[in-house]
């Protein structure tokens, strides 16, 4: 069965669609700007060189961050060539970049040369490297009161013991609940925040020296350090096609 495809969507600053599902697996890669999906699992972003995958049947909602030009390329439900079964970010090389981008672009009939493509497609796909750029949302009370406070202000600096000060708890509870609920550190779920919200931002085209104090970064050059180490690029590049934007 062929998959169903849309492509080229080009959308406003912040457009969105609102939670819904369908029955077949989608990837949603932006060429440009930043796509967002979010569960009630949490949240995952992707940049020009990053594509998610959405499994079939997951109730989601996309935003796009920036001048979105979105590419989404839809397998039947029977076929899942990642053998995975929740949202994930996949690293996007120049290769499959290309590919999803002639594939949505192609005349939708069936033909020798479309299936070849497809063929490739997926082969790339299988050999795409996951992502850790899972924002998992809090379950506890407690946690999603502290975390309202980082939603809220990203660049909120405060430590673990005064957030919880402020939601009335010690910090070695919400260090155990982070663990426990989340999957991961403290730290390094504030960490996530900040990119994510990094993300959008620079497809809004806010500067980099702006965009790390309002996420929090001492500096710059702190932030973009961080920055390519998860991304593999400057932050100059986000939300625009790969290697086509200089770094800021």
């Amino acid at each position: 069965m062929a998959p169903k495809v849309a492509s080229g969507w080009r959308g406003p600053l912040r457009a969105g669609i609102d939670a819904h599902r369908h029955d077949d697996h989608q990837i949603a890669y932006a060429a440009r700007g930043v796509v967002a999906v979010t569960t009630d699992a949490g949240s995952w972003v992707a940049p020009g060189n990053r594509a998610l995958w959405i499994p079939a049947g997951t109730v989601h909602a996309h935003q796009a961050h920036g001048r979105l030009e979105l590419h989404l390329v839809g397998l039947p439900a029977t076929e899942n060539p990642l053998g995975l079964h929740r949202p994930t970010v996949l690293a996007v090389g120049p290769l499959l970049r290309e590919l999803i981008v002639a594939y949505t672009r192609a005349p939708e009939e069936d033909s020798p040369e479309r299936s070849r493509l497809r063929a490739v497609l997926l082969d790339q796909l299988r050999a795409s490297l996951q992502q850790p750029l899972h924002l998992p949302t809090p379950g506890t009370p407690l946690l999603r009161s502290l975390c309202a406070l980082l939603y809220a202000d990203p660049a909120d600096g405060r430590t673990l013991a005064e957030l919880g000060r402020a939601v009335g708890a010690s910090d070695r509870t919400l260090s155990r609940l982070f663990r426990a609920d989340l999957g991961m550190a403290f730290p390094q779920w504030r960490t996530q925040l900040r990119l994510h919200h990094a993300l959008v931002l620079l497809a809004e085209e806010q500067p980099v020296t702006a965009v790390a104090h309002r996420c929090g970064w001492s500096s710059a050059s702190a932030f973009i350090d961080v920055f390519r180490r998860t991304f593999g690029h400057t932050p100059g590049r986000a939300g625009g096609p790969p290697d086509q934007r200089p770094a800021r």
